[in-house]
């Protein structure tokens, strides 16, 4: 993929980070980092492409006014900022995580091993390590079943697999809930092994953390923005995947290239926020299960996917408006 366009997205309310620098220092890749109302008016760092909250106004998508300030999904303008200078391959990122000296992301078509089928959710984290630990957004009744915090590598078959998303872990202070940091709260550093794939109607909750899409399925970067700022990434991502299955693209995870530095987070006002990720997660993956289709494409199994969704009351009637321009947006920045 040496000719492909691949972009880094970041969204950042901060002046430019380490993270974000040591991003722009990685060769072929192009780094866009979308600003907000709190973000330094003199934001600049060469070799960005910083969109201020001012100019992503002058940029003529759909999505720019109905997405509201000072939210997360404001991180939508970047990715059809990307879309529109022709990706291949957008990797998603934070401004907290800095890349290792590994840093890379995987091929997208090639022999993978491939976890079992059928297995509802399961704790991929166990996969690479034996700490006691489990993704933000994993439904915490699931947390005490053997075959859910089993090791997918065991009885994994090689096949060759296309790759929807690839998400890698992440050393230091990974990806976790406010309850595991208010309980265990341990730090933790992955054992390095060979990347997993999940087998049909296997699930895992997937963030915006160290995450990279091939553009078959761009439009399931959608973040929405209804939703609460540590339900966002994972509605996503729970979203994404039986549409991705019905296309016949795979959600695939690798050992961690980046650490995370954190940026200062209140615990209690975290938990508040993650509340519908405990709800919501099974059902979430149930509705759009029974609503999506295998003969409608991607971008028609999301819309339908929101409609029911609002129809569920996890998302409002808004997100389904702002799905159908983001849609709109992208067959523009494609076609």
């Amino acid at each position: 993929m040496q000719n492909d366009k691949k972009f880094v997205v970041i969204t950042s309310i901060f002046s430019p980070t380490a993270a974000v620098l040591a991003f722009t220092r990685q060769k072929g890749w192009k780094v866009i980092v979308v600003g907000d109302d709190k973000s330094p008016k003199d934001w600049h760092l060469d070799e960005v492409i910083f969109l201020p909250i001012e100019e992503q106004s002058k940029s003529g998508f759909c999505t720019e006014s109905l997405l509201p300030r000072n939210h997360y999904a404001r991180k939508n303008i970047g990715y059809l900022t990307a879309m529109r200078a022709g990706a291949e391959i957008i990797f998603d990122t934070d401004d907290d995580n800095h890349p290792l000296s590994n840093w890379g992301i995987e091929p997208f078509a090639e022999a993978f091993l491939l976890s079992a089928s059928n297995m509802g959710f399961v704790n991929i984290y166990k996969s690479f390590t034996t700490q006691t630990i489990w993704p933000r957004g994993f439904p915490l009744e699931r947390l005490s079943i053997a075959d859910a915090n089993s090791d997918l590598h065991v009885g994994a078959v090689i096949e060759n697999i296309q790759i929807g998303v690839w998400q890698g872990l992440t050393n230091g202070d990974p990806d976790v809930d406010a309850i595991y940091r208010m309980t265990v709260n341990e730090h933790c550093n992955f054992d390095t092994r060979e990347p997993i794939v999940l087998g049909k109607d296997t699930f895992c909750p997937f963030n915006s953390q160290n995450t990279s899409f091939r553009k078959e399925i761009f439009p399931l970067l959608y973040l929405p923005s209804t939703v609460t700022f540590r339900f966002t990434d994972i509605l996503r991502g729970l979203i994404a995947q039986p549409i991705m299955q019905a296309a016949g693209y795979y959600l695939g995870f690798h050992s961690a290239t980046v650490v995370q530095e954190r940026n200062p987070h209140v615990y209690l006002r975290d938990f508040e926020q993650e509340v519908p990720c405990y709800l919501y997660a099974q059902k979430v993956i149930e509705i759009v299960s029974s609503t999506i289709q295998n003969a409608r494409t991607v971008t028609e199994n999301l819309i339908v996917a929101y409609k029911q969704l609002a129809i569920e009351k996890i998302v409002t009637i808004e997100e389904v408006s702002r799905v159908i321009a983001w849609v709109k947006d992208i067959t523009d920045c494609t076609s």
